[in-house]
């Protein structure tokens, strides 16, 4: 068996992978409470240019996904093979939560 990381043509392939990736229902309320205040926090620095909270970033974004991943999902971030892929499908999770058209 080999390690190498499957191959996705587009994100359209690969969206359900990232979902299959983030089942746990605790996990993915990581997600988007990471995404939602790397949004906020990104909303304030822009409007008190207050440029240093930038930093925040991803440590916010991840940080919670990665808390989500290690404790709750018991896998390997989708970050580390597909950072790309992974970037997108987290916003469009947080998209589909907050139009429900995925269940937290």
């Amino acid at each position: 068996m080999t390690d190498q990381p499957q191959k996705f043509e587009s994100f359209k392939a690969f969206y359900p992978f990232y979902l299959a990736e983030h089942q746990n229902k605790i996990s993915r309320r990581l997600h988007v409470t990471g995404s939602i205040l790397v949004l906020l926090v990104l909303a304030f620095s822009l409007i008190s240019q207050s440029w240093g909270l930038l930093i925040l970033l991803p440590i916010i974004g991840y940080g919670f996904a990665w808390v989500g991943h290690f404790f709750f999902e018991k896998n390997k971030p989708a970050t580390f093979k597909y950072p790309l892929y992974s970037f997108v499908g987290d916003w469009v999770m947080l998209w589909q939560v907050l139009t429900g058209k995925l269940k937290l």
